[in-house]
Order: structure tokens, then C-alpha cells, then sequence
């Protein structure tokens, strides 16, 4: 069974996060990027799998030319290849371009299970891996805190209010999974090193044949981006017989109660 992680390269959530008033998108300048912890145990998720039979471990980014040496890591973790969807029409592009353009390119490439995070650190969307399911008219298994496979069906289990629940899916399918895998295996230098010398593909939009300006499809387009104002000073109420008072009427004028 051929596997493929999909994974993403994102500003470090430990540096200060910032979005560019001119463009509208987070300014990637900011902080250091680094793969996405969600996609570290994705590709941990999908080694461990390799491990119980048959299975080839493959990488798949959608992002700048610059995210190469994040997708390396991957391939230094233990995966055997990846893809590189780059292409400067991309810039930017909403959750529906995103889905339709690694979905394409998964079909392209013929992978049996697309394994992704539930979400990424830096859009928070939520809604890819299930865009792409719907691409490829695939089953989806969402938010997985354990996953199995055979040579014909994937399967896992998803945590809720009331209890575990066990599903399973016929391949081809798409699962994402969520931050109750383990930590990601740090590559040691062997791997490191190996990383290099791996096979590393690039795709564009033209070999997809997708179109980023066809409207057609419904796309989000941003239409106007203003900096978060500071945070104001609080309201200190004083108990002077009339703060209860006081923080009904706070709580009145800012339409909390």
C-alpha cells in the first residue's frame, strides 16, 4: 500500500505571528518557519503503519519553493519521497483551491491512503482533508486517535463526549488525525543525510491542470485586512455598595447578558 502524509510548512507558533496589511497573509518573514507539529506525527503515524506490513511512506506539500528543507525533514523522519506542489498562482490560495489542488495531484500519483492532521497551526480551517475526500470520492475517517491498516481497509478510533468510537473504511480513503498520536521521532543524522539523496519531485498547477482563476469553482476572495487593535486596559469595578451594580451595567453596555 502506497501511503502519502500530507504536510505544511508554518510560521513557529513560539515566535510572534504577524499578517501583512498589504496582502492580507501571514507574514511569513516574521518567525521561523517549521513543518507543522500536526503534520510531524502525521508522517510518525504513517512510519509506524509502514512498519506492520507492506506499506511505502510518501510526503505531499502544497507551498513555496522556501519549504523544500521543512519537507526534507519528513523524508529524514523515514518517508521514502515527496511531492512538491509549487507554483506562485498558489499564493494565498483558500481552502477550496487548496483541496482541489492536492487532490488532483494525490490521483496523479496513485497514492491508497492520504493521511493528514486534523488541522493546521496556522488556518485552522479543518475542512481539507474532508474537501479532499469529496475531490477524489473517497471515505473519510476524521480526527483518529489510533489508526490500523490492512491490504484492503484502513481503520481507527475516534474519541467523543460519550465514549470511543471503532470505524473502518474500504481503500483508497483519506483519514486525518488529531494531536493524541506521539511525538514525531527526531531524525538522527543517517537519516539526515539520506534525506538528500532521495527522490524529490515538483508540480505545478499547469501539470495538474488546474486554473487558480477559475470561478467556476466557488473560491474565497479577501476582500479587506486591518491589524488587531491593542488590547484596551480593563474595567476595575470598586466595591462601594454598588458593584453589582456596576457589572450589570458593564456587562449590559457589552451586550453580555
Amino acid at each position: 500500500m502506497r501511503i502519502v502524509v500530507l504536510v505544511k510548512e508554518v510560521p513557529d507558533t513560539f515566535g510572534e505571528r504577524k499578517v501583512s496589511l498589504e496582502t492580507g497573509l501571514t507574514d511569513r518573514e516574521a518567525c521561523d518557519p517549521v513543518l507543522d507539529e500536526i503534520c510531524e506525527r502525521a508522517v510518525e503515524a504513517a512510519l509506524t503503519l509502514a512498519g506492520t506490513g507492506e506499506h511505502s511512506v510518501h510526503l505531499m506539500s502544497m507551498s513555496p519553493e522556501s519549504a523544500a528543507s521543512s519537507i526534507r525533514k519528513g523524508l529524514a523522519m523515514g518517508a521514502e519521497s515527496a511531492v512538491h506542489i509549487c507554483d506562485p498562482a498558489l499564493l494565498g490560495a483558500d481552502l477550496s483551491l487548496t483541496a482541489e489542488v492536492l487532490a488532483k495531484a494525490i490521483e496523479k500519483e496513485g497514492f491508497d491512503l492520504v493521511i493528514a492532521g486534523n488541522l493546521s497551526t496556522d488556518g485552522n480551517g479543518g475542512m481539507v482533508p474532508a474537501m479532499i475526500a469529496e475531490w477524489l470520492d473517497r471515505p473519510h475517517l476524521t480526527h483518529l486517535s489510533a489508526l490500523e491498516a490492512t491490504a484492503t481497509t484502513v481503520s481507527g478510533t475516534r474519541a467523543g463526549d460519550d465514549g470511543d468510537s471503532q470505524v473502518t473504511a474500504e481503500l483508497p480513503a483519506v483519514v486525518s488525525i488529531t494531536e493524541a498520536f506521539p511525538d514525531a521521532r527526531f531524525p538522527n543524522f543517517k537519516g539526515i543525510m539520506a534525506a538528500k539523496k532521495k527522490p524529490f519531485g515538483t508540480l505545478t498547477l499547469a501539470d495538474l491542470g488546474i486554473d487558480a482563476q477559475d470561478f467556476s469553482i466557488p473560491r474565497a476572495i479577501m476582500t479587506e485586512v486591518a491589524e488587531r487593535p491593542p488590547r484596551a486596559a480593563g474595567v476595575k469595578v470598586t466595591d462601594d455598595g454598588t458593584a453589582a451594580a456596576q457589572l450589570a451595567d458593564y456587562l449590559a453596555q457589552n451586550k453580555l447578558i
